[in-house]
């Protein structure tokens, strides 16, 4: 019989609840579609120590932990399963070390990652890694995810930057895997086979992560296009010219009327597609040519920080639009942002065959992505209290998926797996890849009470 004092016993005092109302709160990530069970507890560690302990009475008693960090995740990674007890690491959130001479920082997994970008800065470094929930997701969320970000076009993904990890395993062991040196091949990579794991390995209780030199100032140029495949066009000479901006971001058709109906100045009407590059490598006079060449009917550039502002203003309204259009949206407004990745020669086609679906679907579905990487977010919104609508939009969101697929693609650049995606990772990988996944899940839990049900079946 299992006695949840024995678990509460083990933590600080209001660590721990049974409390009905804190566990629904805690049931859930962003994702709007997918299943959420019934947790049994909410935890509330504030030490590796502690969550060694959780994970002895959840080994012990054969309980199911999901780890959590601010629930910011899109996949369902983070949902609760019934009887489970819900680890929240937010509280774990100590800036342990930064150390500017070798170009690291270790953290507790419930850092905000806007908060370590700014402890760097004020020791001339940087730690690139933006997803666009920085101001509020965590560090051990990005790591279990994989997280991209705005900027990795040139910076990379948060992969990049993970050189060692502290880690508590399924049955309460705790280890330290990577390393804080530049270079290090002892071993198998232990630290790549977490990152992107979700918490279905084990449970992130410290990072050790790479910094760079402070990034300097950027400009922006925003250009305009007839159709994706200009912009796709511009896009792909960017590239085969060998620049490398910080960040490609291109907004289809559907997205550009959002932005242009909020009253962003530098946007107009009836546009296919619009596509914002910043770069920190003065080329921007260049790069602005290539829009023109590939057809652009017109291009912005910026000549200052203030202006660079502007145009980068254009990509973050891109919530803001597609919340007016959620909230002109009857019923129960509800929009899931996809994540799917093509190579960069396929992107305008996608692009295409994105705005086909949601016709042929008669679904809303704006369209953005990191140009520069191939990876696009198709945004679906929809009224989640109408079961036609909710049947339009999941099935527009397969569709989406294999089309995807069928241009060489993956079912997530950054996103993860989690609950939404499970069954489509059978699609992309062959069986036996998916063996592989099953036997290393099985040898870090034998039991199967880490994340059980997300990534894999």
């Amino acid at each position: 019989m299992m006695n949840l004092d024995t678990l509460f016993a083990g933590l600080p005092q209001d660590a721990g609840t049974t409390d009905s109302a804190e566990l629904a709160l805690h049931a859930r990530d962003a994702a709007p579609f997918g299943e959420a069970g019934r947790p049994v507890a909410l935890v509330r560690p504030e030490t590796a120590a502690q969550v060694q302990h959780v994970m002895r009475f959840a080994s012990e008693h054969r309980v199911p932990v999901v780890p959590q960090g601010a629930r910011t995740g899109l996949a369902g990674g983070a949902n609760a399963v019934d009887g489970c007890i819900l680890l929240s690491l937010a509280g774990m959130n100590r800036i342990l070390e930064i150390d500017p001479a070798s170009r690291l920082a270790r953290c507790e997994p419930g850092v905000i990652t806007a908060d370590l970008a700014r402890a760097v800065a004020e020791h001339g470094m940087s730690y690139p890694p933006d997803p666009a929930s920085w101001e509020t997701c965590t560090i051990g969320g990005n790591i279990s995810t994989g997280a991209g970000g705005i900027c990795c076009v040139k910076y990379g993904v948060t992969a990049d930057y993970v050189l060692g990890l502290t880690l508590v395993l399924a049955d309460g062991t705790l280890t330290r895997i990577g390393r804080r040196t530049v270079k290090g091949v002892a071993g198998f990579d232990l630290v790549r086979l977490v990152t992107g794991s979700e918490g279905t390995l084990a449970v992130i209780v410290e990072a050790t992560l790479a910094l760079r030199p402070a990034m300097p100032p950027a400009l922006a140029l925003l250009a305009q296009f007839g159709s994706p495949a200009a912009a796709g066009e511009a896009v792909a000479a960017i590239v085969r010219s060998g620049h490398t901006p910080s960040a490609m971001e291109l907004l289809d058709r559907v997205t550009t009327e959002a932005i242009t109906a909020l009253g962003h100045p530098l946007l107009a009407a009836g546009a296919g597609a619009t596509l914002i590059v910043s770069t920190e490598d003065g080329d921007l006079p260049e790069l602005a040519k290539h829009c023109e060449t590939a057809g652009a009917s017109s291009v912005r550039v910026a000549a200052d920080a203030g202006e660079t502002r502007q145009i980068l203003d254009a990509r973050r309204l891109v919530l803001p639009a597609l919340q007016a259009q959620a909230a002109r949206t009857p019923g129960r407004p509800a929009a899931y942002i996809e994540d799917v990745a093509v190579p960069r020669a396929q992107l305008a086609a996608f692009i295409e065959q994105i705005g086909d679906l949601a016709d042929s679907h008669d679904v809303y579905v704006a369209t953005i992505g990191h140009a520069g990487d191939g990876n696009l977010h198709p945004a679906v919104v929809f009224d989640a209290a109408d079961p036609a609508a909710v049947a339009r939009a999941e099935q527009c969101y397969d569709a989406i998926m294999a089309a995807g697929l069928a241009l060489g693609g993956t079912i997530t650049g950054e996103h993860g797996v989690g609950t939404l995606k499970r069954g489509w990772l059978a699609r992309e990988l062959d069986p036996p890849a998916l063996a592989l996944h099953r036997g290393i899940k099985q040898l870090f839990d034998p039991s199967g009470i880490l994340n059980p049900g997300k990534v894999i079946e």
